[in-house]
């Protein structure tokens, strides 16, 4: 189940790529060879694959969510201790393919969202 904006989808999860990602205000090496940075922190960035729903209406309703114009959105995921980790992200490089329409219904599968963390966790 995936959460946003304390609204829970029940869409299962596939996979769950998590990366700690470190940004510099700067990073500079000196003629000395050492290198010299400042650290502005540590991000937590989730890359989540989704898996297939009979449920259109709960799927379309999770799409219709990823895709709006909101620049941010709250989302709880899971982290490495078992608790939910709740935080503000923005999403990016949301996408899925059509796996078969029936009855005026169209079914997807493979989707993927990235949750780019607006603040550092560290």
């Amino acid at each position: 189940m995936i959460i946003i904006d304390d609204i829970s989808y029940n869409i299962p999860f596939i996979g769950c790529e998590v990366s700690a990602d470190f940004l510099d205000k700067f990073a500079e090496r000196t003629a000395d060879g050492n290198l010299h940075r400042e650290l502005i922190g540590v991000y937590f960035n989730y890359r989540l694959e989704l898996g297939m729903s009979t449920d259109v209406e709960e799927y379309s309703r999770l799409w219709q969510k990823l895709t709006s114009n909101k620049e941010f959105h709250t989302v709880t995921v899971p982290d490495d201790t078992g608790v939910p980790y709740k935080y503000v992200a923005y999403f990016s490089n949301i996408k899925h393919s059509l796996r078969k329409s029936k009855d005026g219904k169209n079914y997807f599968k493979g989707l993927t969202v990235n949750f780019i963390a607006r603040r550092p966790a560290r």
